[in-house]
C-alpha cells in the first residue's frame, strides 16, 4: 500500500508541474522586421494571432508586457508573471524558435540574453 501511494503521490506532482508550465501569449505590440525570412514571418503571425508554439522555441528577453513574462526572468522577478515593467530587458517569453533575433518592440529590438534596459527600479 505504501509503495502504491508514493507512486500516485510521484505520479500527480509530475502531472502538476507539467499542467502549470504555460507559455505566455505574445501582445500586439510587437512586430517582425522586414529581414526576417519567410518561414520565420509565418511562425511569428501564427505566434502573435494565438497559435500555440510548435516545436522549439526560444527565451526571447525584453518583449513581455508587465506580469506577461515566462519563468525565470532574473533580478526583480521569481517566475511567470513576475515581471513588473514593460518590455523589462531581463525577463523572457518564449517566443518561435529563429525568431527572436527579428523581434521588434517599441523600446527596441527583442534579444536572446538579457537587456539593460526597462529594469525595475
Amino acid at each position: 500500500m505504501k509503495k502504491s501511494t508514493n507512486t500516485a503521490l510521484i505520479a500527480g506532482a509530475a502531472l502538476a508541474v507539467l499542467t502549470s508550465v504555460s507559455t505566455a501569449k505574445p501582445n500586439d505590440q510587437l512586430r517582425i522586421s522586414a529581414d526576417a525570412s519567410a518561414s520565420q514571418k509565418q511562425s511569428f503571425n501564427a505566434w502573435v494571432q494565438g497559435a500555440e508554439i510548435s516545436g522549439r522555441k526560444d527565451k526571447c528577453f525584453g518583449i513581455a508586457l508587465s506580469a506577461e513574462n515566462d519563468c525565470a526572468a532574473g533580478p526583480g522577478t521569481s517566475c511567470q508573471g513576475t515581471s513588473t515593467v514593460d518590455f523589462q530587458g531581463n525577463a523572457w517569453t518564449y517566443a518561435p524558435k529563429g525568431t527572436c533575433e527579428h523581434i521588434l518592440t517599441p523600446e527596441g529590438p527583442a534579444s536572446k540574453t538579457a537587456l539593460d534596459r526597462n529594469l525595475p527600479k
